[in-house]
């Protein structure tokens, strides 16, 4: 698939979705903070759990970095404990208050004020911080185009033909980035109705019948009987 190919089916995959699903308005948080809290808390869990989670922060009035790191360990594992892993999550929101409290004086806008490249090694190198969770925080929290690859992301691109096999986190994000316009309202829309899509319609059993991205889609095609010159009728 040559990249001019590639850009206007990923322009056609986002077109079909926002007509289907409309504006997810993610990320739902009241503050930068709390975006990045999120993204911590909700590795290897579902929404709901973290919302669970970031309420016990609030009601203790532990939604800063500073009240992050005066917490007892033990005390904040309790608070986040509906989000799962609640033990090593604790050890990560730390590390993560102690960086930006040792580097950054507390100040977001001084973390996030730095060349794309030297914010995400930055984030990285913080102890529980992955690719996925580096790039939720560099487009939802800094607003940075920075594309999240994630499983859903990855089942729909590898049954729509995009993707095959496993391939590697970079690879996958370099298809949006070198073919997209480099937004940060696109890439976080575009992310988030993937997910939506994923979790409504291509699940790990998917509904393709009626899904707004059959007339792409050779998987889909192939469940309920298409041949393949139907795809694009």
């Amino acid at each position: 698939m040559d990249e001019h190919t590639l850009a206007d089916l990923l322009t056609q995959i986002y077109s079909l979705l926002y007509q289907r699903y409309g504006p997810q308005h993610w990320w739902p948080s009241d503050s930068r903070f709390e975006t990045i809290v999120g993204a911590i808390l909700t590795q290897n869990t579902a929404w709901r759990n973290v919302e669970r989670a970031l309420a016990n922060l609030k009601a203790a009035g532990a939604m800063s970095p500073a009240r992050i790191r005066e917490t007892a360990q033990d005390e904040l594992a309790t608070l986040i404990r509906p989000s799962g892993y609640f033990n090593t999550k604790a050890r990560k929101l730390k590390a993560f208050a102690d960086v930006l409290g040792q580097r950054h004086h507390d100040d977001l806008d001084h973390l996030f004020d730095q060349e794309p490249g030297a914010l995400r090694r930055e984030l990285l190198a913080i102890y529980g911080i992955g690719e996925e969770t580096a790039d939720d925080i560099m487009v939802y929290a800094a607003h940075l185009p920075s594309f999240v690859i994630d499983s859903y992301t990855v089942r729909v691109l590898a049954r729509l033909g995009v993707i095959s096999g496993k391939q590697p986190y970079h690879a996958v994000q370099a298809l949006f980035h070198d073919s997209l316009p480099p937004d940060a309202g696109l890439f976080n829309e575009y992310h988030a109705l993937l997910d939506r899509h994923a979790k409504e319609t291509c699940r790990k059993l998917p509904l393709c019948r009626g899904c707004c991205l059959l007339g792409l889609c050779p998987t889909g095609a192939a469940a309920v009987g298409l041949s393949s010159g139907d795809l694009n009728e």
